[in-house]
């Protein structure tokens, strides 16, 4: 019953932390006016700029900024000990990552939806723009390339959610077509939106598996076109080029029904999940510290750099301030979506961690023998450090999900099903909204540097696929198209960085309008000292093992944050002049 009463707890604390801590923030702090016009109003332009309804927005918004992060992160992070992971999951949402997204996006909204990047600018230097928006850039490439390699791990793996994932794109445009240009109703399309996907789901797993097999090239002979077989490799392709198509439709044709769509799906496997939680009740069993197995790195600061998503993190930022500030309807919405999002982000890392340590013990099929408790935990967990690979992770989180579930009567087969299609959506949400991140940020660097080709969004989104998918296509240590794990990892640290950057362009703001700044004072000073201890801590170890590509990326990225902080002390004694928000070049649209 520890498992119950853990999640009531929990469940409680974030209702409780909402209406006292987000809502003081919301009317204190921000001051939010439902009267006050919004950049989805005064800039709409039914492309990127878009009012929309505050359910539907919530639903792209909290599907964008999950995806695989608060599942692996927390998955990898039960090495350290359940309790660790949990409690900085619960505190550090509440009094840290959900003040970061929801700060992020009010700023993002009072500066007519630009991105923090550009808004830094404004409220730092012009110096500080360019550096921001560099390591957004770095960032997101990562992210794309790396997005690209999950989704085909699971397509690879689960084939059984492959019908349902791409079933989603065009009844996404459907039901985008029917609300926008005729009116329906939002609950009718929903609840037809979601039996289609789920009937996808059952005949997915019970009669359309879908796997691309390995001779896509039969002649070619050994050598990189023969690695180009790799089903990995052309999942990678296909989803690249429906990133580009994503990113350059209008925001309401795909993107924001899709996101809606697979949130609803989404919903639905939380709420299984939790159900299937209290049904089982099963016993915890996995240590509250350690695994007793050595080789992992330290405890203090790499907990806080291996849970981004499920506490804080740093791309939450980039979707707040750049697809979802363009959206918001009222300004009295971005508590419910900003913050409200966050800790529902955290309620999925947290029974990620329950399915991980207490799931996991109902049952393993491993080698035809059937593992229970502690064998069964160990199973995946007993083998070291170096085997909690993505497969790996996500596998414990599936079949731990798939074991709740199956509790409620679902047959084991369809509840695995369910999870590898509620992983595999999650990951096609981020990859889609990153793509189009990042075409806003190419088109702001272009403004910056005065390179108007770059503001076109058609040649900004190609800068973008082409980056990520040179990226991606480099040979990896997975093999074909898992080039994006050469700098992968510097990711959690180089993310949580950015984190401590967001706050920084928050705090500016918040003494802009004279507003109090304590309590985002701490949560800043700790994004910015312990990646900054992961980071360098990294870089020793990767000089030490000759790998010079990635002490050169590190430090490449340290001496642009540190440049950054120079500038915000700067700008903190001589704050730059007031201007009126706009971007130096008009982006095509």
């Amino acid at each position: 019953m520890a498992t119950v009463g853990i999640a009531i707890l929990c469940f409680v604390g974030y209702i409780i932390a909402y209406n006292t801590y987000g809502r003081w923030l919301a009317r204190k702090i921000f001051a939010l006016n439902p009267e006050a016009p919004t950049p989805a109003h005064t800039c709409q332009d039914g492309k990127d700029y878009v009012p929309t309804n505050s359910m539907v927005l919530f639903g792209h918004h909290f599907t964008s900024i999950a995806g695989t992060g608060p599942i692996v992160g927390p998955a990898i992070a039960v090495f350290w000990g359940w309790l660790p992971a949990l409690l900085w999951v619960v505190i550090g949402s509440v009094f840290v990552g959900a003040v970061h997204d929801f700060g992020a996006l009010v700023v993002s909204m009072r500066h007519g939806g630009q991105t923090l990047g550009d808004i830094s600018g404004q409220l730092i230097s012009k110096r500080t723009r360019l550096l921001f928006l560099t390591i957004l850039f770095l960032t997101l490439t990562v992210v794309i390339a790396i997005f690209g390699l999950v989704i085909a791990t699971i397509f690879s793996l689960y084939p059984e959610s492959v019908l349902s994932v791409w079933t989603a794109m065009p009844l996404a445009i459907f039901v985008g077509f029917i609300l926008y240009k005729r009116g329906g109703n939002l609950l009718v399309m929903s609840i037809i939106a979601l039996v289609i996907l789920y009937v996808t789901v059952f005949l997915g797993v019970r009669y359309f598996p879908f796997e691309i097999g390995t001779s896509l090239f039969p002649g070619a002979e050994a050598g990189y076109m023969d690695s180009l077989r790799s089903p990995v490799v052309v999942w990678t392709l296909i989803l690249l080029a429906y990133c580009f198509i994503a990113s350059i439709l209008p925001v309401w044709m795909l993107l924001q029904p899709r996101d809606y769509i697979n949130s609803l799906q989404l919903y639905v496997a939380l709420f299984v999940l939790i159900l299937g939680l209290f049904v089982a009740a099963p016993p915890i069993v996995a240590p509250a510290f350690g695994t007793g197995l050595t080789g992992a790195p330290p405890i203090m600061p790499f907990l806080f750099i291996t849970i981004a998503c499920g506490a804080i993190s740093g791309f939450h930022a980039l979707v707040s301030s750049g697809t979802t500030s363009k959206q918001i309807n009222r300004e009295t919405d971005a508590l419910y979506i900003g913050y409200g999002s966050m800790l529902m982000e955290s309620v999925l890392a947290l029974i990620v961690i329950l399915c991980c340590c207490a799931g996991i013990g109902i049952l393993v099929v491993a080698d035809g023998q059937n593992l229970t408790g502690t064998e069964a935990f160990m199973h995946y967990y007993g083998h070291g450090w170096k085997s909690m690979r993505l497969a790996h992770t996500v596998g414990v989180f599936i079949e731990g999900g798939g074991n709740l579930i199956a509790s409620l009567g679902i047959p084991r087969d369809l509840s695995i099903g369910i999870i590898a299609v509620m992983v595999a959506c999650f990951a096609a949400t981020t990859i889609d909204t990153s793509t189009r991140l990042q075409r806003y940020v190419i088109q702001e660097i272009g403004g910056a540097i005065k390179v108007r080709v770059l503001c076109n969004k058609f040649v900004a989104t190609g800068v973008a696929v082409f980056c990520a998918g040179l990226l991606a296509l480099m040979r990896g240590p997975a093999g074909p198209g898992s080039g994006g794990l050469i700098l992968w990892p510097l990711f959690g640290s180089t993310n949580q960085l950015l984190a401590g950057l967001a706050l920084l362009v928050i705090l500016f703001y918040l003494r802009s309008i004279k507003k109090p700044i304590f309590f985002i004072a701490i949560p800043l000073v700790m994004m910015i000292i312990i990646p900054s201890w992961a980071l360098i801590h990294q870089l020793l170890s990767f000089y030490k093992d000759e790998n010079y590509l990635l002490v050169g990326f590190g430090s490449f990225i340290m001496v642009l944050q540190v440049w950054m902080l120079i500038e915000a002390l700067i700008a903190w004694k001589n704050p730059p002049a007031a201007t009126d928000g706009s971007p130096d070049v008009a982006v095509s649209s």
